[in-house]
């Protein structure tokens, strides 16, 4: 693949090496849940180009372990299924819009052999990809050995990992979010709205059935002790997301995050060291907040994305 030409790559390229760490690191989350992959990037700075970025993004999913490559696969979904209300899942695999009924169940039912056979979900790079074609290297894939399809498996993310990054080169949206124009004295009055989405990175995909509460704390909440108001609960679809958690009101100054975690590991591991995850994190008006939960039996993570 090559160098992206678009005139703003090098102007991206520069401002991506003098943003600070955690924005970087929340835009690199986007391209790849991968820590270690993030970690090796920021490690890489300053690129000075886009093919010096995309050789690091080569570098760091080659060198992936077993855990990093979980926790990549997670964040993906599965394929012929792009999550609804997601862009860029209906985007990279907009080959299954429109395509025969037949060959859509085939591509669901040979996932489920494959999930069974390897443990985690079929990972193809399917831009520009038919759906027949997809069906196809997915049914070639299940006769791989678990060494020649992991190998298979990290060539896959490493393209789709260099496409992101090229779309975030000719993006400039997307590589820094600049506040709405209006005047200086002007306050944000709407709320701030609140997302999520839990992986289980040691099983490789979404985390289905957590029940999450979000509870709220107004004015002067990140001062000192906080009083919660418990807003309302919800819990993670098949896609390990929650697409129903109440809006917080007006004035919300802290939102938390509890995710009763121990159902999900009663039904995919024999125990777990946290039945329980809660997460707190101060809020703006008019922001949204994207906290995705990476989860396994004895550890957990979370982030803002975007």
């Amino acid at each position: 693949m090559t160098d992206p030409s678009p005139p703003t790559a090098p102007a991206q390229v520069a401002r991506l090496d003098r943003l600070a760490e955690p924005e970087l690191r929340a835009l690199l989350a986007e391209v790849c849940a991968a820590r270690s992959w993030a970690d090796a990037l920021l490690a890489a700075r300053p690129f000075g180009t886009a093919a010096a970025l995309l050789a690091a993004s080569d570098a760091a999913t080659a060198a992936l372990d077993d855990h990093g490559l979980a926790e990549a696969m997670a964040a993906h979904a599965r394929i012929g299924a792009p999550r609804e209300g997601d862009a860029r899942s209906a985007r990279e695999q907009s080959g299954v819009r429109g395509a025969d009924p037949g060959v859509l169940e085939a591509l669901r039912e040979a996932g489920r052999a494959y999930e069974e056979r390897f443990g985690h979900i079929f990972l193809i790079c399917a831009s520009g990809l038919p759906a027949a074609t997809m069906l196809d290297r997915l049914r070639e894939r299940l006769g791989n050995d678990a060494a020649t399809e992991r190998r298979v498996a990290l060539e896959e993310l490493a393209k789709i990992n260099r496409l992101r990054l090229e779309r975030l080169l000719t993006e400039p949206a997307a590589v820094v979010r600049q506040p709405a124009a209006g005047r200086p004295d002007e306050t944000p009055t709407e709320p701030p709205t609140v997302s999520t989405h839990v992986l289980d990175t040691a099983l490789g995909r979404p985390a289905e059935g957590v029940p999450v509460e979000l509870a709220a704390a107004r004015d002067d909440a990140c001062a000192g002790e906080v009083a919660w108001t418990v807003l309302g609960a919800s819990a993670t679809d098949a896609d390990g997301r929650c697409r129903d958690l109440p809006v917080p009101p007006p004035g919300t100054t802290a939102v938390r995050l509890r995710f009763a975690t121990a159902s999900h590991h009663h039904r995919t591991a024999d125990r777990t060291f946290f039945p329980e995850v809660s997460v707190a994190f101060a809020v703006e008006p008019g922001q949204h907040y994207h906290v995705p939960l990476l989860l396994n039996p004895y550890g957990y993570s979370v982030y803002r994305g975007s």
